[in-house]
Parts: C-alpha cells; structure tokens; sequence
C-alpha cells in the first residue's frame, strides 16, 4: 500500500526490538517503501535519538503512549519519511516504569497527524512481542486506509 501510494516509512521501537523492520522489509520491494528503523532500548536512546521529551520520560518512565507518540514523530522526523511507527511497553519477565508485563503503547505519526493505542496483551515475553508488532502495522494500515481508531484507544487482546 506506501509502494502503491509512493511513501515511506520509518521504524522507531523498544520493546519489539527490530521485529517490526524486520516484518516490514521481509516484503519483496520492501525498500522502495520502508527508509529505515532505530531501535531506542535505552530510554536515552528515546530522549537523544528520536527527540522524546527528557522531562515527560523522568515523570513517566518510557511505557507511556505520549513516549510512543513522540517516537513516532521522532523517527519520522529524523529519517525524512512519510509516516513513523512506534512501540514502546514490557514484554517481561518484570514490571517496568509501574506498568505490568503485557502493557503495550504502540504508535503511528504521519501527514494528519498521529494515533496510539494501549494493548493490554497475555502471553509470555516472544508472544506480547509478536502481537505488539502486529498490531502497530495494524494501527499504520488503519490509518493508510483513513480508519484507524481514535487516539487513546484501549485495545485488549490475547495471545
């Protein structure tokens, strides 16, 4: 669909890893669309690389959706594309920021504007990593398509 519509877009995650790069360029032609990806594990990685506000970070610890929002803004700014997605949460074994395991912000910033959405996802750690990945694409088709849900939205799901 961004081949068909010629844009682009750039990856920003946490908690995924590089599994949503890697997801996007498995497509064949995947680089006529996808710029790039930073994977910011460290949440200065999330302050200094992505521009993800250094107070809003200390106030609230990276598991945030404004974090994953800013991400995604973030990336998108910095590797000049179209659209940027975000991931951001734990996928275990242990709480982090106050949020417990399966707690997921996942992100899309683009032309209109930005949407998140909080998943509340079940599973060991490899399966709350897989269905964050399916679902910030999810969240990216939905805006591509002009369908996405509204901002905020809680989303429960299982594994």
């Amino acid at each position: 669909m961004l081949a068909e519509r010629d844009e682009t877009v750039a990856v920003a995650e946490s908690l995924t890893g590089g599994l949503v790069a890697a997801e996007l360029t498995s497509i064949p032609g995947a680089s006529r669309s996808v710029r790039g990806s930073v994977t910011a594990y460290a949440t200065e990685v999330k302050q200094r690389v992505l521009g993800v506000d250094g107070p809003l970070l200390a106030a609230h610890g990276a598991v945030n959706a404004q974090v994953a929002e800013e991400m995604a803004a973030g990336v998108r700014r910095v590797l000049d594309a179209d659209w940027g997605i975000a991931t951001t949460g734990v996928a275990g074994p242990d709480p982090q920021d106050g949020q417990p395991v399966g707690t997921v912000f996942v992100a899309v910033a683009g032309p209109r504007g930005g949407k998140s959405a909080r998943l509340r996802l079940n599973g060991g750690r490899s399966e709350i990593r897989r269905e964050s990945v399916r679902r910030v694409l999810e969240l990216l088709l939905g805006e591509l398509r002009g369908t996405a849900r509204s901002q905020g939205s809680e989303q429960n799901g299982g594994i």
